[in-house]
């Protein structure tokens, strides 16, 4: 799946997820969303995403 391997920046996320941005950085920034830094703004990997909402479904607690 070509989509699995897109990188998306926080906007994306926050609106994948439907939060706010400042929510998305602030999980990211605490290490709860996996993400990783290109220059000085921050990226996550759409598989990785995907990892994230299948754990918390699973109930586990982020």
């Amino acid at each position: 799946m070509a989509e699995d391997k897109e990188i998306m920046t926080l906007r994306q996320v926050a609106e994948y997820l439907q939060i706010s941005e400042v929510t998305t950085y602030r999980l990211v920034q605490d290490g709860k969303i996996p993400a990783f830094k290109v220059g000085r703004s921050w990226r996550v990997k759409k598989e990785d995403l995907n990892e994230f909402i299948e754990k918390q479904k699973r109930g586990e607690r982020f």
